[in-house]
């Protein structure tokens, strides 16, 4: 059987949507999944061994060049590529016009959440089966119980994102151990303070001798952890990177601590030991899955402080620490 998966952006919707890929796997091993995302986000499918093709769409350019024939060509492209793929049927689990329209593409039958499910109700009508699934819930949860669902089989209590990095992300003369600093994000109102991330990071230091890593994606974000390094000698700004890099520094770190945004889920799903720090948004909604070594500090209007975040931090690394063989920690 071969099945296409709709799930376009954003970073943290992808990575939210592998646990469901990875019980896939699992219970249906001779399905063959294929997965259309935004291009920027392409890599991501690409972490999960199970995802046999990723196709990639660029909606985020086409839209602003809907009045090039360029543009149409490659939307044509593409829905040509889709269409001689002769899926079985094609699961859009995003819910959005957007990703049923992109869904429509590959002209085969389409499965999807029910009108009361989806995100946009509307979104349902293209779908020739629709699944009740409950709201309020998290999306790691959703996505899960939707595949179980259209796959028929029993929602496994045990939650796994089966990840791998494969060899094109590997990053040369990293400095071990070290922990990588997640300081930016999509808005302002879910920054942590500057001088909170310098007290942080400098008791880290003190007490591991461990480099830090600060990751960017624009130059506001390059500039902040420029700021952020200036004040630590121990602190190392990133090259630019693409997500692939990014998911080896996340593998590979004794710990990271990050604000609200879609690396933090990576590095969550990589099983790395992580904190997140909320200050805008609700961990609940939008936080790391918890476990031993994966916590959420701070909420919606409350901003946590150094001590809280350390101490937490601190209990993660131990927690992966004692889960290790001997020969395997550091």
């Amino acid at each position: 059987m071969k099945i296409l998966l709709v799930r376009l952006s954003s970073m943290g919707d992808l990575i939210h949507t592998l646990p469901a890929v990875e019980d896939l796997s699992r219970f249906c091993p001779d399905v063959e999944l294929h997965w259309l995302s935004e291009a920027g986000f392409a890599d991501i499918a690409r972490l999960h061994p199970f995802v046999k093709k990723v196709h990639s769409m660029r909606w985020r350019q086409w839209r602003k060049q809907l009045g090039s024939r360029e543009t149409w060509r490659e939307i044509g492209r593409l829905k040509t590529d889709l269409q001689n793929e002769a899926y079985d049927f094609v699961l859009d689990s995003q819910g959005l016009l957007k990703s049923a329209l992109f869904a429509k593409m590959a002209a085969a039958p389409i499965k999807g959440l029910d009108k009361a499910s989806a995100r946009e109700s509307l979104a349902a009508l293209f779908y020739r089966e629709g699944y009740a699934v409950e709201k309020g819930r998290s999306a790691v949860w959703r996505n899960r119980a939707l595949f179980a669902q259209v796959f028929g089989y029993e929602l496994p209590q045990t939650l796994d994102f089966g990840l791998t990095v494969p060899e094109a992300g590997r990053l040369n003369n990293v400095q071990q151990p070290y922990y990588v600093a997640l300081h930016a994000t999509s808005r302002d109102s879910k920054l942590w303070p500057v001088n909170h991330w310098v007290e942080l990071l400098q008791k880290v230091h003190d007490e591991s001798g461990a480099a830090v890593y600060l990751p960017w994606g624009n130059e506001t974000e390059r500039q902040r952890a420029q700021q952020i390094a200036a004040a630590l000698p121990f602190a190392l700004v990133c090259d630019k990177m693409n997500l692939l890099q990014a998911a080896y520094l996340l593998k590979h770190a004794r710990g990271v601590i990050g604000v609200d945004t879609g690396l933090l889920h990576l590095a969550n799903a990589l099983d790395t030991p992580v904190v997140g720090v909320f200050t805008d948004t609700d961990p609940l909604k939008t936080g790391v899955q918890v476990s031993a070594w994966a916590r959420n500090t701070g909420n919606a209007g409350v901003t946590p402080t150094v001590a809280e975040v350390r101490t937490t931090l601190m209990q993660c690394i131990a927690a992966k620490r004692a889960a290790q063989p001997d020969d395997a920690r550091i």
